[in-house]
């Protein structure tokens, strides 16, 4: 019989689905009720999201992903080659469909290193669908996903003798959460791990701002499709009643902070229903619900992260331009 090729943790907690449905409902009624209004970026995911980023990545406008690309097919060889003669999780947190992963697979199964892939993502389907599609590109491969949330799933493979873990924590998924959570978050990242383990961050670096405001405002309206499914979704899961033709996609770039800034704009006075919550949401003209930061660095910034986090630098990755940057950061206690 097959060994499974994912695990869930703590099997015996409610059903997933509920808990992601309670989490929406109680994150929409809290976003909602603030002022200025806010729906976390974390929620664009669900499978028209995920498919809609997808399409997203493949546009010209869209530069980081072909970047990133570009960063592992030039540098893979060279951050792999620091594990040679030693057994290694590759551990991705928040896979998504693993395209960028299997670039770093590939040649760490070239060099014959003792790789294992390890994913940990708080969806079952999705976890299932990538190990069983990375299963079957590199059949010989080792893997060993883990449903949970992302810092239970470390301590647990940190809790396991005899393997390095190299974590990765690409797309400048980091450039979503603001100064002190990203600091936070860094901190969760190193206490979760072993002295020696290595995680390897995209970072979306600063340059030209009229580049920034193509890639999230694309000709074809396709991040403003990928906004406006936020709406979508709270009508499908909550029940409310959205008129997405009634708000608009709005990004923009924040000098000061540093930050692009996604936000859905109402274009006029406007009464929400949400029936889940049994509630209702005024909306002014032209008042905006902010949606997504997405962070931006100089090495400088890096440099500050690495270091609050307690980690040493190991190495930076770049692309050809300079637009994106890899950084290989070591765990020390």
């Amino acid at each position: 019989m097959a060994e499974p090729l994912y695990q869930v943790l703590d099997p015996h907690d409610v059903d997933p689905r509920e808990a992601a449905r309670a989490q929406l409902s109680e994150t929409v009624l809290v976003g909602l009720s603030e002022r200025p209004k806010r729906l976390p970026s974390q929620f664009f995911y669900d499978d028209t999201g995920s498919q809609l980023f997808a399409a997203i990545t493949e546009l010209e406008e869209y530069y980081p992903t072909r970047c990133e690309f570009q960063v592992f097919e030039r540098h893979g060889h060279e951050i792999l080659g620091r594990f040679r003669g030693r057994p290694l999780n590759l551990v991705d947190l928040g896979a998504g469909d693993g395209r960028k992963t299997a670039v770093l697979l590939e040649q760490a199964l070239e060099m014959g290193l003792d790789v294992r892939f390890c994913p940990i993502d708080i969806s079952e389907s999705a976890m299932d669908g990538l190990c069983t599609s990375m299963k079957a590109r590199f059949p010989g491969l080792p893997v060993a996903g883990l449903v949970g949330e992302y810092g239970a799933g470390l301590r647990w493979l940190s809790s396991q003798q005899g393997r390095e873990n190299l974590v990765l924590f690409l797309g400048s998924n980091v450039g979503n959460f603001d100064r002190p959570s990203t600091r936070g978050l860094l901190r969760r990242l190193w206490s979760a791990l072993n002295a020696g383990d290595h995680v390897l961050v995209g970072f979306d670096l600063k340059k030209d701002i009229e580049l920034l405001l193509a890639a999230y405002n694309d000709r074809e309206g396709l991040t403003a499709r990928f906004n406006l499914n936020l709406l979508a979704r709270i009508n499908r899961e909550l029940g409310a009643d959205f008129d997405l033709q009634s708000f608009r996609h709005y990004a923009t770039y924040n000098p000061l902070s540093g930050a692009m800034e996604s936000y859905l704009v109402s274009k006029r006075a406007q009464l929400v229903h949400i029936r889940e919550l049994g509630d209702a949401f005024e909306f002014a003209p032209w008042e905006p619900i902010h949606t997504e930061y997405s962070y931006k660095y100089l090495d400088e910034d890096i440099d500050l992260l690495c270091s609050h986090g307690g980690f040493v630098d190991a190495g930076r990755f770049y692309d050809d331009r300079r637009w994106f940057c890899d950084a290989l950061w070591r765990v020390v206690r």
